[in-house]
């Protein structure tokens, strides 16, 4: 009776499986704002940051229903987050002309109300100055506009101290004239451009927004 002889070779192990690499968590967010919760939020937000102004004797807009077009689910809103606290709010247009004039027109991405935190602005500011550059440029815009309310000389504080900040922050001050809303504002542009490796920073769940067309009303 014969034997089989014992092997003296290592038996083959069965390979692991290749393990995933752990997904990236960023330290902040952008997102649309899509529940009932995340908009009262940001309504809320507004509000405070309009008593904030007022109690230091700062501009306010006129129109008084802003708390209210973020709650409507109509309104494209959009939220800055850090580990869940809204840090700021704003509602987006891809707006195909500000009437700004026949040298600062075409095709952009327009920040609307643009409100922050009390206490947090600098901060949210350069985060949305990062995010929204990037942003557009992945939709295929050049630019990216909003307007600042400006009811005195924009060489004047408390909005020059403001305004120099944003230009440190890579925004083009484009002059001033009448807003969206009516009232008298600064123009600002900030070129779009391909920010690889934001997300690490700057998280991105923002729904594509629709041409603003004539939409007006929401200004």
């Amino acid at each position: 009776m014969t034997t089989c002889p014992t092997s003296t070779a290592a038996e083959p192990q069965p390979s692991s499986p290749p393990q995933r690499p752990t997904p990236l968590v960023s330290a902040y967010e952008m997102r649309s704002l899509c529940t009932d919760a995340e908009r009262a939020e940001a309504a809320a937000l507004v509000q405070d940051r309009q008593r904030w102004l007022n109690l230091r004797g700062l501009p306010l807009p006129a129109r008084a229903d802003i708390p209210a077009l973020f709650r409507d689910p109509k309104v494209e809103a959009t939220g800055l987050f850090e580990d869940g606290l809204l840090l700021a709010c704003m509602i987006l247009q891809r707006e195909p002309d500000l009437g700004w004039g026949i040298d600062i027109s075409g095709p952009c991405l327009f920040l609307g109300h643009v409100h922050t935190l009390p206490n947090r602005s600098d901060d949210a500011i350069r985060l949305i100055t990062l995010w929204a550059s990037d942003y557009a440029a992945r939709l295929g815009l050049l630019h990216v506009r909003a307007e600042a309310l400006a009811r005195h000389p924009l060489d004047a504080d408390p909005i020059a101290r403001f305004l120099n900040r944003l230009t440190d922050m890579g925004w083009d001050l484009r002059g001033s004239g009448t807003g969206r809303t009516g009232e008298r504002v600064a123009r600002l542009e900030l070129a779009a451009e391909h920010r690889p490796g934001l997300g690490t920073l700057v998280g991105c769940r923002v729904h594509e927004p629709r041409p603003a067309g004539d939409e007006r009303s929401i200004a």
